[in-house]
């Protein structure tokens, strides 16, 4: 109770508060904090602290840690760069701060987040309470339906390595005026990063994806872009750095794309990737994922594949798991997957991913049953006449074949599949439709 009245006094008068860092380092906001960055697990930073250690690690060493935070001297650590491959190609870059700078910054981002997001632009969808992509692709589709047929598309360069912190500190001490939490904030966006060569490589711009402040920071300094196209009364979503705003002509996209580049640039030291931002109709826009076909919500083409590539490895016949490991790994994969991409209102594929799915855990049981002996008793088992049984274990044809013949599919029924295991992509979509 003591923390939601010190939140709702920050909501109030944000700008006059001094002691946000009493907030941060409360009990009732540490705890909370950890619980969250326990959570999320993730590799250790710098210092080879996991979370697993981090309590038994810092437990004692706390109070002192605290007087530095509340005296204003504590430093942290630098971010670990690694580099993780992009679906588009090449990679990006992370930062992984260590596990007791993730606390901290939780610990910032859950009091700023009070301070800052009830101020944020009603399209934005990223890394916000009660938020989420979906809401986004919905807002789009709104937009859609009620007859907007052009799509700026626009790329943010290298957005998270390319923050100017001089501007987003200015943006940040407009409602914090606590200059000991002003003065940690400024440290996190300095506190560089060591490679994997060991090198420790400063940093005057950019904040580092990875750790739970960026996220927070990244909106506040995007809500500014927020602003302008709303001034403009431009009709967009946004989620995160990915944004695109919706005209009704191709000359009046155009002309914002060039006005916002301009907007961007000067205003906020961003650059826009000219290679990949177009103005394109409604059908040829992709956004988080989806695009609009027939003014309805349908998956990319590109996220099809990346699923069909995906399902292929979770079903290869040389992958030496268990029968269990495999299904359970490919559950939690199309269970996630249709968990978000099942918003998309086309219902004509799903027939097809689950007999496709269905048709390569058959072979994976068939490559595994191996021998003829084997597979003629593993399909007696299952109620196949004694005749099919033998043709099919006899059989030369290859895996893939096999797994279409009318022995295999008899026996390997997808009600025995399912009980199996194996996930059930039309079902799957219907409860992301919200159908029961």
């Amino acid at each position: 109770m003591i923390l939601e009245n010190s939140q709702q006094r920050i909501m109030e008068k944000p700008a006059l508060n001094n002691s946000l860092m009493v907030l941060v380092l409360s009990t009732e906001n540490m705890l909370r904090a950890w619980q969250q960055v326990k959570s999320n697990k993730g590799s250790p930073g710098i210092d080879g602290i996991t979370v697993e250690r981090f309590l038994k690690s810092v437990g004692s060493k706390w109070p002192k840690i605290k007087h530095a935070l509340i005296q204003g001297y504590y430093v942290p650590k630098p971010v670990k760069r690694v580099e993780i491959p992009k679906k588009s190609g090449g990679t990006r870059m992370l930062g992984i701060p260590t596990v007791l700078d993730r606390v901290i910054q939780q610990a910032i981002a859950q009091v700023l987040t009070q301070v800052f997001d009830p101020g944020f632009s009603e399209a934005s969808f990223g890394y916000r309470p009660r938020r989420s992509a979906h809401g986004a692709i919905k807002r789009v589709h709104g937009y859609v339906k009620s007859g907007y047929k052009w799509s700026v598309d626009m790329d943010l360069s290298k957005f998270f390595d390319t923050v100017d912190h001089d501007i987003l500190m200015h943006l940040v001490s407009r409602k914090v005026r606590d200059k000991t939490v002003l003065r940690l904030i400024g440290r996190y966006l300095r506190a560089g990063s060591i490679d994997r060569t060991g090198k420790f490589n400063p940093s005057h711009i950019g904040t580092p994806q990875g750790g739970p402040l960026s996220s927070l920071l990244s909106n506040i300094l995007l809500h500014e872009l927020d602003r302008e196209l709303e001034r403009r009364n431009l009709s967009f979503a946004r989620y995160a750095d990915d944004f695109v705003i919706l005209t009704k002509s191709q000359e009046e996209g155009e002309t914002v794309m060039k006005e916002i580049t301009v907007f961007l640039d000067r205003r906020l030291h961003l650059k826009v990737n000219e290679t990949k931002s177009k103005v394109v109709p409604i059908q040829e826009c992709k956004f988080l994922g989806f695009t609009f076909r027939a003014k309805k919500i349908s998956w990319t083409k590109e996220a099809f594949e990346e699923f069909c590539t995906e399902v292929k490895k979770l079903t290869g016949r040389s992958w030496g798991v268990s029968m269990a490991h495999r299904l359970e790994q490919l559950r939690f994969y199309v269970g996630g997957w249709m968990n978000y991409f099942g918003i998309s209102q086309f219902y004509s594929p799903i027939q097809g991913m689950d007999d496709w799915v269905r048709r390569r855990i058959r072979m994976c049981y068939w490559k595994q049953w191996r021998y003829i002996r084997t597979r003629v008793q593993k399909l007696l088992k299952l109620g196949v006449p004694e005749r099919f049984a033998l043709m099919a274990g006899s059989s030369g044809k290859s895996y893939w074949r096999s797994s279409k013949t009318y022995a295999i599919n008899a026996g390997m029924s997808n009600a025995w599949l399912e009980k199996q295991g194996v996930p059930n992509v039309k079902a799957l979509w219907c409860k992301a439709q919200g159908y029961s």
